[in-house]
């Protein structure tokens, strides 16, 4: 991936479609623990669900391998839903 912009971005601060276009405004955290805007994802709204199975894709095999790496004798509880993000607000 040599040459190609990379994005650093633990949420996503808002989301819109117009045009056919969905626009996925991606957002870091900062020391204050408010999100600030990074970058802009913009894709074809007939591509989105691909994308989406994508990463649902990726989550599951994630998943997957933690399963396999816990220890049989203790299952973990599952770790909360990191809430420092917002969706659709400024």
């Amino acid at each position: 991936m040599n040459g190609m912009p990379m994005i650093f971005a633990d949420g996503l601060m808002e989301a819109s479609v117009n045009h056919g276009v969905a626009r996925l405004v991606l957002a870091q955290v900062g020391a204050e623990g408010k999100p600030f805007p990074v970058g802009q994802l913009t894709v074809p709204l007939a591509q989105l669900p691909a994308l989406a199975n994508g990463l649902m894709g990726l989550l599951k095999q994630i998943e997957a391998r933690a399963r396999e790496a816990a220890p049989a004798a203790a299952p973990a509880a599952p770790e909360p839903m990191p809430s420092a993000f917002t969706f659709g607000g400024r």
